[in-house]
């Protein structure tokens, strides 16, 4: 497989299945044949339900597992060729505890992190205390890490990922546990990390973080890649959906509407406000006509964002993406 200096990740065909010896016939497929390109300094965004295939692209990335079928580098490097070529530069981080010592301090389990990439003495002291700092750990440095928030460990997490100087940082669920100001600080940590130039792939469910930070986004389920784009085209080639937003909208205009052809789907709260989700564009237009005949006056049409892309893309599958 070919490589360019523009590509800090490049996957080709990637297959994962995950079997048992006392069991041959049950193989799970946790990846069907992946194709995914991620540019230098881009900040991409992988995103999917629970179950799609994000956590183990992310595993095979790192070296930690190795591919079924497939090839995957890493800035020019093969993973299952060169996986101590690979490892030095990246950087990953997993959701929730892992990886973490929680007897120790967060100047400790830097420390010890650090010594693991071959840093001592000043440098690691100097890189610990700069790391610390940028993620809002100054203070704590030497308490111990049990008695941390989720949200903390989290940001532990992000300045332990950062300690090796990965050119690649790998970001599963990041902002997990984190507070509202905590996820805004991590936003702009991302951004700052783009702007020195490192690469980011972010997996996650939230859209909102999705379109804030991300240059482009992978839409993936059930192990296969559906779009990759930037999220405002991925919305704009969707331009056959749209979303109407209306207020005071009695229950029976709003299951008349429910009844149309071309309505996707419809919301509608106790207080009367309805969003409307349409997946044929002339339906549009027969939707506000409707609430304006029944004295409706509040109302909107929106176009859709990255949330209502992904819900029309894995209609199918029967799930429902929280907004």
């Amino acid at each position: 497989m070919t490589t360019s200096d523009d590509h800090a990740v490049e996957v080709r065909a990637l297959t994962r299945e995950f079997g048992s010896r006392r069991r041959p016939d049950a193989v799970v497929t946790a990846l069907r044949g992946i194709d995914l390109t991620v540019r230098t300094g881009e900040v991409h965004g992988l995103l999917g339900p629970n179950g799609a295939g994000k956590t183990t692209l992310c595993k095979i990335l790192t070296t930690v597992l190795l591919p079924s079928s497939g090839t995957a580098r890493v800035c020019g490097h093969d993973i299952a060729a060169s996986p101590r070529a690979v490892k030095p530069l990246i950087g990953i981080v997993f959701g929730g505890d892992r990886g973490l010592y929680g007897r120790i301090t967060p100047r400790q389990n830097l420390g010890l992190w650090g010594a693991l990439y071959g840093l001592h003495g000043r440098e690691l002291r100097r890189r610990t205390d700069a790391l610390l700092d940028r993620v809002g750990l100054s203070e704590r440095a030497d308490d111990r890490v049990d008695g941390f928030s989720r949200g903390m460990k989290q940001r532990l997490h992000l300045a332990r990922g950062l300690v090796s100087d990965p050119q690649v940082l790998i970001l599963d669920e990041p902002t997990t546990g984190m507070d509202p100001l905590a996820a805004y600080d991590f936003r702009t940590l991302v951004r700052e990390l783009r702007a020195e130039g490192r690469t980011v792939l972010i997996t996650t469910h939230d859209m909102a973080e999705a379109e804030a930070v991300c240059d482009r986004v992978t839409l993936i389920d059930r192990g296969r890649v559906l779009a990759t784009d930037r999220p405002e085209v991925l919305a704009r080639r969707m331009s056959a959906y749209e979303r109407v937003e209306a207020a005071a909208v009695s229950a029976a205009v709003a299951e008349d509407l429910r009844g149309l052809p071309g309505v996707f789907s419809l919301d509608r709260t106790p207080d009367g406000r309805v969003s409307v989700e349409i997946s044929a564009a002339d339906t549009t237009g027969e939707v506000l006509r409707r609430l304006v005949a029944s004295g409706v006056t509040s109302l909107a049409t929106v176009r859709p964002g990255l949330a209502e892309v992904y819900r029309h893309l894995v209609q199918d599958r029967g799930m429902r993406v929280t907004r």
